[in-house]
């Protein structure tokens, strides 16, 4: 068992002996050093190997652990008692308050790295640990649903995953070297949660790299999955995010057979247990082919051992099924996405935005509620040819039967009658509202969430209240919809619905 105690890791290994790391230091030190402890912070240990060799007599070793014992005592009773400045103690102490004696528990982050950030990802990297990363290439559900797989890959592959800022990517394309703003995934999900249901570690890069101090463009070898899976781009899936951590990626294609359908033009899914067979020296050194030079160094490396990395995850399944995380049986939600659960700082602010919608003192209690998502904008490019987009996307009747059927199931299955109902879409046609608000269904108010909160909000509430419904009605092939569905079939227990579009009365039923 590890405890971390003002600074230091303490592993209490059997009755008679302590031993001990300190997060900066290397080496041990004999249990007489325990009386440093009266000036600065370090580590304790008394290693009885140690001691029995400089011992002749067994009277002897009895007399040196108890005075051992007696200094340790009394050092740690003068630190606890000491009367330090704050800042002192914080700057002895870091994360730990003052008396603060913590257990770190098997899936805390900090015993997965070597230390604080530093310049080199490498130098943070432990001799005993493996790892996996990978970075998003679309937008932010498609992202989030990139970092469930990339999770769960680690799990199967008993590796470390290091998770990647979201990045604004369908903004950075026209912006690429101007200020851009990326969203730590801890900021949005709640990371102690999450380790804690799956048992493991997962870091994040800025745990891992000191970025705000600089990007140093680190060489790295990487798989590329996006040439195997797809036939009209030769080339590795692109990305801000290798440039946002500063790396300079070689990749190395992935063999063919990956691709869970050959030859299916259409279908870019491959499988997790496909790509993890590469986690493993055996098939990895079978598939090497030669590298693709990285951009900037003009490198050529093969896929990197101890930080394994792959260009792309997002198009990952188990079985037979392309839809397979709309199933109840998806592996990846199963194991990763339902622990997904948001910061409790983003949930109390969509508490705010759901009472204002619904005209609540901010006080009151929030009644049970449906939701309903609507995409449009840039599903019209999915429509089918020669159909104008008011017969392609589902009309507001659509949306307004399947909200009667959840109303519906919801009272039959909970005995619950629900009259609220709240919309959020990215339609901008305001006859298009006018037609909501006839049906009486709120909307959160927008009007200052990017002056207030920055340009992700908007989003990260909207997906938040979505997910506090007890019941929900979105937009087929949406993933922001498909997302919402499944955290509230696994967090409310609720009814679902899936609107259907792409052509005149695709939705009839």
């Amino acid at each position: 068992m590890l405890i971390w105690f003002r600074g230091s890791v303490l592993s209490i290994d059997g009755p008679l002996t302590l031993s001990s790391r300190n997060l900066e230091a290397k080496g041990s030190r004999v249990c007489a050093s325990a009386v440093s402890l009266f000036h600065f912070p370090l580590t304790i240990i008394m290693d009885s190997k140690i001691i029995r060799q400089n011992l002749h007599s067994r009277q002897r070793f009895v007399w040196v652990i108890v005075l051992c014992a007696t200094l340790t005592g009394l050092a740690l009773f003068t630190l606890w008692h000491s009367d330090l400045s704050s800042q002192s103690q914080t700057l002895w102490f870091g994360r730990t308050k003052n008396t603060e004696l913590q257990v770190i528990e098997p899936w805390d982050s900090i015993r997965a790295v070597n230390g604080p950030p530093t310049t080199s990802f490498r130098d943070n990297l432990r001799n005993d640990t493996k790892y996996i990363t990978s970075w998003g290439s679309g937008g932010w559900s498609n992202d989030v649903i990139t970092m469930m797989n990339l999770i769960y890959l680690g799990l199967i592959t008993d590796r470390v995953p290091v998770i990647p800022p979201f990045l604004p990517s369908h903004l950075m394309l026209s912006t690429v070297g101007n200020e851009f703003s990326a969203l730590n995934f801890g900021h949005v999900f709640d990371l102690p949660y999450l380790r804690e249901k799956i048992g493991k570690p997962v870091l994040e890069w800025n745990e891992l790299k000191a970025l705000e101090t600089g990007n140093r463009d680190e060489e790295l070898g990487c798989w590329g999955v996006w040439q195997s899976i797809q036939y009209h781009d030769p080339a590795p899936r692109q990305s801000f995010g290798p440039w946002s951590l500063g790396l300079d990626v070689s990749y190395t294609k992935t063999p063919d057979w990956v691709k869970k359908l050959p030859n299916a033009e259409h279908d870019r899914y491959s499988t997790f247990w496909s790509l993890a067979t590469l986690a493993f020296p055996s098939t990895r050194n079978e598939s090497l082919v030669p590298p693709v030079p990285s951009p900037k160094h003009n490198a050529t490396l093969p896929p990197d051992e101890h930080l394994l990395c792959f260009d792309m995850l997002y198009y990952l399944i188990s079985a037979h099924e392309s839809d397979e995380l709309s199933k109840d049986y998806s592996p990846a939600w199963r194991s990763v996405g339902q622990y997904l659960r948001w910061t409790p700082t983003l949930e109390r602010l969509a508490e705010v935005y759901i009472r204002q919608a619904f005209g609540l003192h901010q006080a009151a209690d929030i009644p049970p509620f449906i939701a309903v998502h609507v995409r449009h904008t840039d599903f019209a490019d999915w429509c089918e040819a020669g159909i104008d987009t008011n017969d392609c996307f589902a009309p507001l009747t659509a949306m307004a039967q399947r909200v009667q059927e959840v109303q519906d199931e919801i009272k039959e299955t909970k005995g619950i009658e629900v009259k609220n109902v709240i919309i959020t879409s990215d339609e901008t046609n305001s006859t298009w509202w006018e037609g909501v608000y006839e049906l009486g269904w709120a909307r959160p108010d927008h009007s200052r969430t990017k002056e207030l909160y920055g340009d992700w909000h908007f989003i990260l509430i909207d997906a938040v209240i979505q997910s506090r419904s007890i019941g929900f009605v979105g937009t087929a092939r949406s993933t922001v919809s498909l997302l919402s569905q499944k955290r509230v079939e696994s967090w409310q227990d609720g009814a679902v619905r899936m609107v259907q579009w792409g052509k005149k009365g695709a939705d009839a039923h």
